[in-house]
């Protein structure tokens, strides 16, 4: 891995996040209603987060091609929590240990946003994320009562130190 870079989200970025979200549910079987895989605001991702209190970040690789993104949300049912979303990356820069500074960036951003903790949801299928995010401090939780419909069924919540 050369140098990659973190910037902000553009609309020109969009299309190339969707794909890159889509292809990584469909190899890990979650290409399914219930996930983010059938919304259409997959494809306008930078329009979402172009909000208050949320932002989505893209990884950039030595040529300028989107190799991963990774974003936060403001998680409504815990006081000062933000939502962990959508870490993602390219097959190619897998197993590069780039998930631990993606995580490392995110808590950051979230704590220059003013947030305390950060929750986020995965699935059994993601055995490799839910590794990191293990090592990253996180610790399994219930799934909150608000959470009702997510097709997702492992909860991890972190202090954000």
């Amino acid at each position: 891995m050369g140098m990659i870079k973190f910037r902000e989200i553009t609309e020109a970025d969009n299309a190339a996040v969707a794909a890159l979200v889509r292809n990584n549910l469909e190899q890990f079987k979650l290409n399914i209603p219930g996930t983010v895989y059938f919304d259409d605001a997959l494809d306008h991702l930078s329009d979402y987060y172009d909000g208050d209190g949320r932002k989505y970040f893209v990884i950039e690789g030595d040529d300028g091609q989107v190799i991963g993104g990774i974003g936060y949300d403001r998680f409504e049912p815990m006081k000062d929590t933000a939502e962990l979303q959508k870490l993602y990356l390219m097959d190619s820069a897998k197993g590069s240990g780039l998930g631990y500074k993606m995580i490392d960036f995110i808590e950051g951003k979230m704590r220059e946003a003013g947030y305390k903790a950060s929750y986020l949801e995965t699935h059994d299928n993601l055995m490799a994320a839910i590794h990191i995010y293990k090592k990253k401090g996180y610790k399994e939780i219930e799934r909150p009562k608000e959470v009702v419909h997510s097709t997702m069924n492992r909860f991890f919540w972190k202090l954000l130190g």
